[in-house]
């Protein structure tokens, strides 16, 4: 089933007989559901970009590379930087923007700049019924009704298949600039992008490797804007983080880990894309990240966000969520053969709010059945 039109979608979401798998790109297959192929690529093309607006309004269908090219040929981006999952999941084709929003897919700058969510404008959809439906707008200066925006955002297409998204974009940087730090233990790394992130001098970006590429550990934090702020705000790091060790100073490199590309490297966990055994993501509170790691039981694992997110590398079946016990965040599992449910399993409370928004926008329950469950 691939719908050219948005009407044609409606219909045959309305005649449906059984579940629908909804697609994309095929390129992020987290979570597991049955039932027939839904595709919307064919729902593609820019049908606005105004550079003077920072909004860009596209198909869901349309590859995300389009849209990225689009912008940076205005010297725009979408700020934060969603993460490419095919190197991890070692799948093929095309990110597409309806999977990113429907997965809510951010990358490292969701820490300074917010998450795919908070950029979202507007949408179009079709829920479980057929029923088209239209929220927000192409402006952040909208508070008409309920924000089904940033419900839909992230939902994995259980409430309604996206058609059609608008977003807001912001001006691309001049240059960018990391401090290192080498050789910290994960609590003292830990206890330095907290510093970096919580000081004056606007960090983008960071990261923690207990076991780098480069054999000893490596803590990064990225700086980005006009190239003597950057140079600024970096020498001001070092001056706040001297008693974590010497730090080195990369400005406007073109390789390495302190690079655009090492930065890449860093948002798509590039370190456990060629090693066997399940991938997870563990979401808590800083402060908790290093003690919850070593109950991990992981092969490796990658702090993001000032220790904020973990990311671990398993043995295959490793049920993480058990060894670890309760904490106070979730453990989502990316990649891996594990019989437990992919994502954290809601409370009570929680639960019983999703299963009846579930039941308003798919009454059949055909979307997407059992994704998030």
């Amino acid at each position: 089933m691939t719908p050219t039109t948005e009407a044609e979608l409606a219909e045959m979401i309305a005649r449906a007989d059984g579940p629908l798998r909804i697609k994309g790109g095929s390129t992020r297959p987290i979570g597991r559901t049955e039932g027939r192929k839904l595709s919307t690529a064919k729902l593609s093309g820019i049908s606005l970009y105004e550079p003077g607006a920072l909004t860009i309004v596209a198909g869901t269908g349309t590859p995300l590379s389009q849209v990225e090219a689009a912008l940076a040929a205005e010297n725009q981006r979408l700020a934060f930087e969603p993460m490419d999952h095919r190197p991890l999941l070692g799948t093929v084709g095309k990110p597409t923007l309806g999977g990113m929003v429907a997965a809510n897919i951010s990358g490292p700058r969701r820490i300074a700049v917010g998450a795919c969510r908070d950029f979202m404008l507007g949408l179009r959809c079709v829920d479980g019924a057929g029923t088209i439906i239209k929220n927000g707008g192409r402006v952040m200066k909208n508070v008409t009704g309920y924000d089904l925006v940033k419900l839909m955002t992230g939902a994995y297409g259980t409430l309604g298949v996206l058609t059609e998204v608008s977003l807001k974009v912001l001006p691309d940087v001049e240059t960018m600039g990391t401090v290192m730090l080498h050789g910290l233990p994960d609590d003292r790394a830990i206890a330095a992008l907290s510093a970096a992130l919580g000081s004056p001098f606007e960090a983008t970006g960071a990261a923690h490797f207990p076991k780098s590429r480069f054999g000893a550990p490596l803590t990064m934090i990225r700086v980005e804007g006009f190239e003597a702020s950057v140079k600024y705000r970096a020498q001001r790091l070092c001056d706040l983080l001297k008693d974590y060790g010497d730090a080195e100073i990369v400005v406007g490199a073109t390789e390495g880990p302190g690079s655009p590309e090492g930065w890449k490297w860093v948002r798509d966990v590039a370190a456990f894309a060629d090693q066997p055994g399940d991938v997870w993501r563990v979401s808590c509170k800083p402060s908790d990240a290093a003690r919850i790691a070593t109950r991990m039981g992981a092969k490796a694992v990658q702090y993001d966000w000032g220790g904020g997110l973990i990311w671990a590398l398993t043995e295959a079946g490793h049920d993480l969520r058990t060894v670890t016990g309760a904490f106070d965040g979730h453990a989502t599992l990316i990649r891996g053969t594990a019989e437990v449910p992919v994502f954290h399993p809601e409370a009570p409370a929680l639960a019983a709010i999703t299963g009846s928004l579930r039941a308003k926008f798919d009454p059949r329950g055909i979307l997407n059945p059992g994704i998030m469950t």
